[in-house]
């Protein structure tokens, strides 16, 4: 299985550490590290779900580093504070002929954008229009018309609000703790799950169910396989791969 993932990546830092006061200066928690673990996130977190499931995968991602820091009271679990540093990246250069991609190879292609730069919608309609296999699209960018011949949209409540407008029956809608919803149906999740941090969640989803789908060709049973991905890595602290 052949799976290529193209879109912005960054690196997770999670920063773990006590509190035990409040500041006397200001109404904040002082906090105090005392240890860090850090990986690869974003479409590079899709990529790593993926090859942990047994895919192989190519990935086209951005050269900057970007780095999201979430800083953890290590007693609760609970974050404190996200730190983002250098939060954008430069533009991928695509050429017309799209043939130094290879797109024939592939038996999938995931396209992870979180709208840091790396891909505009121009990008993703070459992208579309070069492909000879299944493209599946998960995007923090308001949905139109550049993404109607898209396969399969992932995206979760609060991005279907700011893309109400955008109609179509390729949309994978997760809703947390609820499950996901598709073509008006629900595929509920085990609510007794006990959910440690949601860092990441969405891309095992989407690399679950693009895994699956390549195997059995059905977008149901798929969506089913993506559920359990996602809610064995809600268990676990920092983002983590299934």
């Amino acid at each position: 299985m052949d799976i290529l993932v193209i879109g912005d990546s960054c690196v997770d830092k999670f920063v773990y550490g006590d509190i035990e006061r409040i500041c006397p200066e200001a109404p904040v928690p002082v906090f105090r590290p005392t240890h860090s673990t850090q990986n690869q996130g974003m479409a590079s977190n899709v990529a790593k779900n993926l090859e942990s499931l047994g895919a192989t995968v190519d990935i086209v991602t951005n050269k900057e580093e970007i780095v999201k820091i979430r800083y953890i009271d290590d007693k609760s679990g609970q974050m404190v504070m996200r730190l983002d540093e250098n939060d954008d990246c430069e533009r991928i250069v695509i050429d017309d002929t799209g043939s130094h991609l290879y797109f024939t190879e592939y038996d999938a292609i995931i396209i992870s954008d979180y709208n840091k730069g790396f891909l505009h919608t121009d990008d993703i309609e070459k992208y579309v229009k070069f492909a000879k296999c299944p493209i599946f699209l998960d995007s923090k960018k308001i949905l139109g018309s550049w993404c109607r011949d898209i396969d399969y949209i992932k995206i979760n409540e609060t991005e279907r609000k700011l893309s109400e407008n955008f109609k179509s029956e390729k949309l994978i809608i997760t809703k947390g703790g609820k499950g996901c919803e598709y073509k008006g149906k629900m595929y509920p999740v085990d609510n007794k799950v006990k959910i440690s941090n949601v860092s990441g969640a969405g891309d095992t989803f989407v690399a679950g169910l693009v895994y699956k789908f390549v195997l059995c060709k059905d977008i149901e049973k798929s969506i089913i396989f993506a559920n359990k991905c996602a809610s064995k890595v809600v268990q676990e602290r920092g983002v983590t791969t299934i």
